[in-house]
């Protein structure tokens, strides 16, 4: 890293003023990506998280799961009736 040299007092008030300003500005971004993370591990948002990974997922399954399982249910439904009579 270059050493800076200034010609005057005023040129190093403007740099310090210029790294305050970054030094604040880095602060409040650590602030909000602290608020994100915190907002992030709340439960609505664990629950969104996990629903909406797994609803591709399910969105799949579910009609295997319905050509599968109505003619199943439909069987024993059959049987019911077949030994009620």
């Amino acid at each position: 890293m270059e050493t800076k040299k200034y010609s005057s007092f005023e040129q190093i008030e403007i740099e310090l003023e210029i790294l305050k300003l970054e030094k604040e500005l880095s602060f409040q971004k650590i602030l909000w990506n602290g608020q994100k993370i915190k907002e992030s591990f709340a439960i609505p948002s664990l629950i969104i998280g996990i629903l909406g990974s797994y609803k591709s997922i399910l969105s799949n399954t579910y009609s295997t799961i319905l050509q599968t399982g109505i003619p199943f249910i439909i069987k024993i439904l059959s049987n019911i009736k077949k030994r009620g009579d």
